[in-house]
């Protein structure tokens, strides 16, 4: 690209929402480029790279800003190779399942975030929904029957509408400058809407009682031939996203061993690091994806 890196990607704008995003003078600079394409059909797909999940969001993920800048690094440096960009929304109103305000003890108070609900603590009294009652603990009965993730009170975070919500700035000016400069479309994925489910991955919730699976979704990764992989958090949105598309397209290594995932693009939640180690290098093995760092050569 004619255009330096620096005058898209302020660094130390990373995470702050107090810097010029998306200006005119972005989209001129973009309309003034002239990229050829290059390679393999190559798409790039973000997981909630958004202000929530910075490092002094509501849910800041520690190394989330390192990660940032080095997938804004990877995407200029691919900018000719690139050919398709989605990006997810983790998207919630207040009240919702893994939020303080649904619940409540024994003496009217809301857990604090963090808090591990199980089904015997709904059934013993220890902690109450303030609402669907008789869902609330279906829900939680059967994550803990299907063995997924235990339900995890989060802090209030990706408020629809609000900052949080929004994509980090300097990620958002990279992705749109090259949206425009290549006209590529960007594909948006709004999840986590259901008040009654947690939505790690992009393609379904972790449990529901109907089957909302995104098949299209799933089906527009096969265009592909390269599908690189990054975004917050590695222990959650991310790992779940990739463990959907290694259980949609199991027995069918040719597709995904197309899967790279930005190792240093990514970050855990504390206290998750080694069970995410495990299962990124267990999905490898067995499904051939690629562990990669940004600074490879693809």
């Amino acid at each position: 690209m004619v255009t330096l890196f620096e005058d898209i990607v302020n660094v130390s704008g990373i995470g702050r929402t107090d810097v010029p995003v998306l200006t005119g003078e972005l989209f001129r600079m973009a309309e003034s480029e002239s990229i050829t394409q290059k390679g393999e059909e190559t798409l790039l797909l973000a997981i909630d790279m958004q202000n929530s999940f910075m490092e002094k969001g509501s849910l800041g993920v520690p190394g989330s800003h390192g990660d940032a800048e080095r997938l804004c690094r990877f995407i200029y440096s691919y900018a000719d190779r690139i050919s398709g960009i989605t990006v997810s929304l983790d998207s919630h109103g207040p009240l919702q399942i893994f939020h303080p305000v649904w619940w409540k003890d024994a003496e009217g108070k809301n857990p604090q975030p963090f808090t591990v609900i199980t089904a015997a603590d709904i059934k013993s009294g220890k902690w109450r929904p303030a609402v669907n009652s008789e869902d609330s603990l279906d829900y939680v009965e059967n994550l803990e029957r299907l063995g997924k993730k235990r339900l995890t009170i989060w802090p209030y975070h990706c408020i629809k509408g609000t900052i949080g919500q929004s994509l980090e700035s300097m990620f958002s000016n990279l992705i749109y400058f090259l949206s425009t400069a290549k006209r590529i479309p960007i594909t948006s994925v709004v999840k986590g809407e259901d008040p009654l489910s947690e939505m790690y991955g992009i393609f379904k919730p972790e449990y529901s009682k109907t089957d909302c699976i995104n098949i299209d979704l799933l089906r527009s990764l096969e265009k592909y031939r390269k599908i690189f992989i990054a975004g917050e958090a590695s222990s959650h949105c991310v790992l779940e996203t990739v463990k959907q598309i290694a259980e949609f397209y199991s027995g069918d290594k040719e597709m995904t061993s197309r899967v790279h995932i930005l190792t240093d693009c990514m970050s855990p939640i504390p206290g998750f690091e080694p069970g995410t180690e495990r299962e990124f290098l267990s999905l490898a093995e067995k499904h051939g994806m690629k562990l990669v760092k940004s600074t490879d050569k693809f």
